[in-house]
């Protein structure tokens, strides 16, 4: 019997070859989705460092610029990555991705800065975040297939569910090393060169991880293809340009990738984004809230790996869209009912409304950082949204300077000190400008957190054993990791800027969360009538 037929039909416990396969994938990734994180999370301290040369608010733009970058090339990664993997090798690929992601974050963490170098060090530092994109983009595909055509055929579930663990570890890994550096060398020092420690201890991680998978062998699977001759010389051209095979990944993106993307950016990372700009719950206590229901929720991605190898795929990942579709509106409001009850009650009882002529009034969407938006309308609705006021649109005349009414306080736009009067306004009718820790109901808070990032796993963990499953091995790597880092890159990465948009343009702080839902919606409805279940489908197709 072959080692490929060996795998796909032992059903004993796993293998040591096999706990190193699922340890050595896992823990690459962890340090890639790290890599990745830490750059989002010091984003403000890296404007300062290398955006210097503009005003701070250009430099923060600047700075959210690039890491947008690396979620806007992930599918350009995925194609490039993908063909790669599916002519050279699963091994081979994803040691050239991890390799990539680690030699780019070690330099950024000795990159000159801006105030020592000029122009050049903004240049690299974009430059390094584009690397570090591509990788990424061709990291996943690889440690997914790599660790699923080693399992056996009734473990798949479980085995790719570890490698689904890693973006929420990496995640986890990013907000705790900060917070330790911060805490311990305090604010000046972390922001003149602390800031640093994360990047560069990246290089410990990266020797490690690469000394570890140089052990590993090919997958068996793709070894076997490689030896009948059986390996496609065009898989990009087989993958998309095939009809049969292009609306598989078309699908793979519409009915499973977009929705879980969707799911699990805003069960982890709008969370975050929530609590910080519209509950205005300070930073620490943010980050160590989602930190524990990271903690609590992670678990559950081997819990429903395991259990889509008995029941399926399908169910589990389309109850994940049903719940967060069902649910995302009462936990979000839940979320401010705990964290922050004075903005809940101002919210009631303090009606604000915005007259403007409609014409001024753009679409605020800014996805990668550098749009103006400077009318009266845009810059009074903007005001509210980042104190967190709802607010009701009334049409004014053409050519009206945009107001903002306040109770029975009328403020224009256009005046000298309109900030000012509109804050002092909002404060006086209960709006709070943070939220009062006393006030803040931490267990509630972390149990709807945590309900979340169950969501997340629930979505998340049997997908790399569905997608896996849906290609034929030639073409796996391309035709996975294209779907994905289109779903999870654009659909996911995305999200922040788009719910912004919507709750400037509806006066809701709840209405952005429409985004998710919509996307959730569509991929239950395509999931649910056009992908299979595939728990038992024989992977050994070539």
């Amino acid at each position: 019997m072959s080692v490929m037929t060996a795998s796909q039909d032992r059903a004993g416990g796993m293998t040591s070859e096999e706990r190193m396969v699922i340890f050595a994938s896992s823990l690459g990734t962890v340090f890639e989705w790290y890599d990745f994180y830490i750059y989002g999370t010091l984003a403000p301290i890296l404007a300062a460092q290398f955006f210097s040369g503009v005003n701070p608010t250009a430099a923060f733009i600047f700075t959210l610029l690039a890491f947008a970058a690396g979620f806007a090339v992930r599918p350009f990664g995925a194609l490039f990555f993908g063909r790669l993997g599916d002519l050279i090798g699963r091994k081979y690929t994803f040691l050239i991705t991890m390799s990539l992601m680690g030699v780019g974050t070690f330099f950024i963490g000795v990159l000159p800065s801006y105030a020592s170098a000029g122009i050049i060090a903004p240049v690299i530092l974009i430059g390094l975040r584009l690397a570090q994109g591509l990788a990424l983009g061709g990291e996943y595909g690889g440690a997914a297939i790599y660790v699923a055509e080693h399992a056996p055929k009734n473990k798949r579930g479980l085995y790719t569910s570890w490698i689904q663990t890693t973006a929420t570890l990496g995640l986890f890994m990013a907000l705790l090393l900060v917070l330790g550096i911060r805490s311990y060398q305090g604010e000046p020092t972390f922001a003149s060169w602390g800031w640093r420690i994360p990047f560069l201890l990246s290089a410990i991680l990266l020797v490690v991880s690469i000394w570890i998978r140089l052990k590993l062998n090919e997958s068996p699977l793709f070894q076997r293809m490689k030896e009948l001759g059986k390996g496609s010389k065009q898989p990009l051209t087989e993958a998309f340009g095939n009809w049969t095979n292009a609306k598989i990944a078309i699908f793979a993106l519409f009915g499973a990738t977009a929705g879980e993307a969707v799911v699990w950016y805003g069960g982890q990372f709008y969370a975050l984004f929530f609590l910080l700009l519209t509950a205005k719950v300070p930073a620490i206590q943010a980050q160590i809230m989602i930190a524990v229901s990271l903690l609590l929720g992670t678990p559950f991605f081997i819990v429903f790996g395991w259990l889509s190898d008995r029941i399926g795929r399908k169910p589990i990942i389309l109850a994940g869209f049903a719940l967060a579709v069902v649910t995302y509106f009462p936990i979000f409001q839940g979320l401010v009912h705990y964290t922050n009850p004075k903005l809940e009650a101002a919210l009631a009882s303090a009606p604000v409304t915005v007259i403007a002529d409609p014409s001024e009034c753009s679409f605020q969407f800014n996805p990668v950082g550098v749009a103006k938006f400077t009318t009266s309308c845009d810059i009074a609705k903007s005001a509210l949204v980042s104190r967190s006021v709802n607010y009701q649109n009334e049409a004014a005349p053409t050519g009206t300077k945009a107001s903002v009414k306040v109770g029975e306080q009328v403020i224009q736009t256009g005046t000298p000190d309109f900030a000012k009067q509109l804050g002092d306004a909002i404060t006086k009718h209960g709006y709070p400008p943070s939220a009062n820790l006393a006030d803040i109901n931490y267990a509630m808070t972390v149990i709807l957190l945590t309900i979340l990032v169950i969501y997340v796993t629930m979505v998340y963990a049997p997908i790399a054993a569905w997608l896996v499953e849906l290609f034929p091995t030639r073409i796996r790597y391309s035709g996975l990791s294209l779907p994905y880092h289109i779903g999870n890159g654009w659909f996911g990465g995305f999200l922040p800027a788009t719910v912004f948009a919507i709750v400037a343009a509806t006066g809701n702080i709840y209405s952005g969360l429409w985004y998710p839902i919509v996307i959730a919606a569509m991929s239950f409805v395509v999931g649910l009538i056009f992908l299979p279940e595939t728990k038992d489908r024989d992977i050994t197709t070539m």
